[in-house]
């Protein structure tokens, strides 16, 4: 006969000490545990309701600028440092950390219209309204967190003059060559005083130019004409062109999958490209009630953030037709560039009111340390988020967002529009010959004709 014993050794639930936890035994049988779906749905609930009580997504202001500021900078090579520069020609390299301005370069009469710094973070170019590309010496890490920069740093290192004004400026992410878009793209290198190629395609200005990340010999530009444009430095030509119903702002590649790119347009949306296909979007981005002015990639490549005219960011996934976030100040205006940190846990954006903003990627997320049991707490919370994130409540919670008014006049106008411009579609099409109208989706109805 069998006899079976039920025991237990006092050590196993007994603690050492008085301030260790209480051992917990649990059996994960779900024939024992019949509530366990709708215990993990209050959890869901209840962390996506603790989301916005604890969402503070703005951390701090850096300002010291006395004009718009007109664009930014990361340095690749440090994770604190960021450069600004604005309309009246005032460039600083600020700490993040503290944020604080570490030093200066004076030298452009004129506004500054874009920053770059090189692949090992040693030079800063800029370039401006006044007709010249500098080269600066980016002081080194220790000197900034000593925030003690020596008296060479805020020196020019070569100042070049050209024919036009510059609107735009980036650097290769591998190699020693620069472009900068105007009345056409000229490619520099470091130690020339003279464009090394030149490139143009039509008569009319280019407004922004991009390297892709991982083919340093392929850029994309936007123009004044409506025109996206992608070049490769190993031939003398433009690759492609696509024209669309109206104008590119700035353009972005994602730095995880180098053939996409995404585009931010006047018409309050973004378009996301395979640069090997421009016929068609991969993926349309609304939300913006005005034109979208700036863009950047998180370095994860899962996400993108924009800056508007309508006085908001915005933080998009790179394949999802709506912001997961939008940040907005009272004392915030127009947006003119955004960039995010180069450890994606923080946005930063400069506007018209001079001021620099720093805002947290997760406006929930707790800064600080966090020891190991807040963590597979947090990580739990978020896993169940995702896990019910599809029912009705929670869904409402998670989407749901305070909007200033004019922003939620704006938005509800515009749907109007839009209906009534489908309404209006529709009917012309019940009443015109099959087939006279044929429908074209969003993807493809803002591209007027693609050029190679």
């Amino acid at each position: 006969m069998r006899v079976k014993v039920i025991s237990r050794s006092a050590d196993e639930f007994t603690r050492e000490r008085s301030n260790d936890l209480q051992r917990v035994s649990r059996n994960y049988d779900p024939n024992l545990r019949t509530q366990e779906k709708a215990v993990e749905y209050v959890r869901a609930l209840n962390a996506a309701k603790l989301d916005k009580v604890f969402a503070r997504p703005f951390i701090g202001a850096m300002d010291g600028h006395i004009d718009a500021i007109s664009c930014m900078a990361k340095n690749p090579s440090h994770l604190k440092g960021v450069f600004s520069g604005s309309m009246d020609g005032d460039i600083r390299l600020w700490d993040i950390a503290s944020r604080k301005t570490v030093c200066q370069y004076p030298g452009h009469q004129g506004a500054v219209r874009g920053l770059t710094v090189s692949t090992d973070g040693r030079i800063l170019v800029s370039c401006g309204s006044d007709c010249t590309v500098r080269l600066w010496r980016v002081p080194l890490a220790s000197g900034i967190e000593s925030d003690d920069s020596s008296d060479s740093s805020d020196k020019s290192l070569a100042s070049y003059v050209w024919k036009n004004a510059f609107l735009a400026v980036d650097h290769q992410w591998e190699g020693n060559l620069f472009a900068t878009a105007g009345a056409q793209v000229d490619i520099w290198d470091h130690n020339r005083s003279q464009p090394v190629n030149s490139f143009k395609w039509g008569n009319d200005t280019v407004i922004s130019v991009r390297f892709n990340p991982g083919e340093p010999n392929i850029f994309a530009t936007s123009g004044s004409d409506r025109t996206i444009a992608v070049y490769d430095l190993r031939s003398s030509s433009p690759a492609i062109k696509v024209e669309m119903r109206t104008k590119t702002n700035s353009i972005a590649w994602n730095p995880m999958e180098p053939m996409n790119f995404t585009a931010a347009n006047e018409n309050c949306n973004c378009y996301s490209y395979d640069a090997r296909n421009l016929k068609e979007a991969k993926c349309v981005h609304k939300d913006h009630v005005s034109a979208v002015m700036d863009i950047d990639y998180s370095p994860t490549g899962r996400e993108f953030v924009t800056g508007s005219y309508d006085r908001t960011v915005r933080i998009f996934q790179y394949n999802g037709g709506h912001s997961r976030e939008i940040y907005h100040t009272k004392r915030m205006q127009r947006v003119f560039c955004v960039k995010f940190s180069c450890d994606a846990s923080y946005v930063i954006s400069g506007s018209d009111d001079t001021n620099l903003r720093l805002w947290k990627a997760k406006a929930s997320e707790q800064l600080g340390v966090i020891l190991p049991r807040e963590r597979k707490k947090h990580e739990y919370m978020e896993a169940v988020k995702n896990r019910y994130k599809h029912l009705p409540e929670v869904k409402r919670i998670l989407r749901h967002r305070h909007l200033p008014k004019p922003i939620y006049k704006a938005s509800a106008l515009r749907r109007t529009m839009t209906d009534s411009e489908k309404r209006k579609e529709d009917r012309r099409r019940a009443h015109s010959a099959p087939g006279s109208m044929p429908k074209t989706s969003v993807r493809k109805n803002r591209i007027v004709q693609e050029i190679e």
